[in-house]
């Protein structure tokens, strides 16, 4: 897998994103290019329109023209690559491909996204049935929307968007805010194990609806315990914490506790014995299927990095992490979404 694949899906379902227009859907729902699982398929599942595939499938053109998606994405950021997934479009695949993005402020309509600007990020490109086609972008500008083209027609069960969530300031500057939500920007840059899913499920925005949509890790047959580093969306000072075992009525972990640092620069974490660490949340007992919340000892101690450690192993349903941003922060986040604005 190439490495833009290990960043935040910016155009997933779960994630906020929609397809808000197409050009035609005869076959199949546009809808069905973000959805979050795995595409299906099923033998001889025939309706009225014919086999039933789990993607965006169009008719067959008979004249001059192609195809084409717009997806509102969920988060806004940069861009570092995409996936297109043809599975179980064998015979009716696009032959090539290309994707265009616009960054347009508000809740454009499609219409009004007619007069954005949009600029190609993915030139035309070959792709074959049955296959995920992994296509780098390098561009550093923040996008708000994609448009998915396909030539001429054809079916795509999945488009995957990976980037750098970048939040707008201004619906986090001077309020509390989720320093640990991955729509602020926030993610996962370390863990002990992911075996049955990804930390950064976690951190993801709304409530998880089972087990698979938060973090959970297999079981440990050491006397160790599995732990995750989450890189806040900024600098901030944390207030409060939440942390969820919904759906977990088994394999809740029996305790957690939490570290903070504030760590700026690229030079790597420091081991969690330095004292640039210090305690956010003790050693604490948790209960499954519990959304805890522990409100902090008021402190003006900022931290850009936490280390969520659980004992011996098991999963959790969400993190949130509410707080303030520094000033410092604010002034960052400010100057890299104007930077980036066309």
């Amino acid at each position: 897998m190439s490495d833009f694949t290990s960043l935040p899906d910016l155009a997933l379902r779960t994630n906020r994103a929609g397809v808000i227009a197409a050009s035609d859907e005869s076959f199949e729902e546009r809808e069905n290019l973000i959805n979050p699982w795995a595409p299906r398929f099923a033998e001889h599942t025939f309706g009225p329109k014919g086999q039933e595939y789990d993607g965006w499938e169009t008719r067959r053109h008979r004249g001059p023209g192609h195809d084409w998606a717009i997806i509102r994405l969920g988060m806004p950021g940069v861009i570092r690559g995409v996936v297109i997934d043809t599975a179980w479009f064998k015979g009716n695949y696009p032959p090539f491909t290309s994707i265009e993005a616009c960054r347009a402020p508000g809740y454009p309509s499609p219409a009004q996204l007619d007069s954005a600007e949009w600029v190609e990020i993915v030139p035309r490109s070959a792709l074959g049935g049955d296959a995920k086609h992994e296509l780098p972008v390098s561009d550093d500008r923040i996008f708000t929307h994609v448009r998915l083209n396909i030539y001429p027609d054809g079916g795509v069960a999945r488009l995957r968007v990976h980037g750098e969530v970048v939040p707008d300031p201004t619906l986090l500057t001077g309020l509390t805010v989720d320093l640990a939500a991955l729509e602020n920007g926030a993610r996962t840059v370390g863990c002990s194990n992911m075996f049955y899913s990804a930390p950064d499920n976690m951190l993801s925005p709304g409530l998880a609806r089972n087990q698979a949509e938060g973090w959970e890790t297999a079981r440990r047959r050491d006397t160790g315990n599995d732990w995750a580093v989450i890189e806040l969306a900024a600098q901030g000072v944390p207030a409060l914490i939440e942390l969820d075992t919904t759906n977990l009525l088994f394999n809740a972990p029996g305790e957690t506790r939490i570290l903070a640092i504030d760590h700026q620069g690229p030079e790597p974490l420091p081991p969690t014995d330095d004292p640039a660490w210090y305690e956010l949340l003790p050693r604490t007992t948790l209960q499954p299927d519990t959304p805890h919340r522990f409100r902090l000892t008021p402190t003006d101690r900022s931290a850009t990095h936490l280390r969520v450690d659980i004992y011996p192993d098991g999963g959790i349903a969400r993190l949130r992490v509410l707080g303030s941003l520094t000033a410092d922060a604010e002034r960052d986040l400010n100057s890299r979404w104007l930077a980036n604005t066309r």
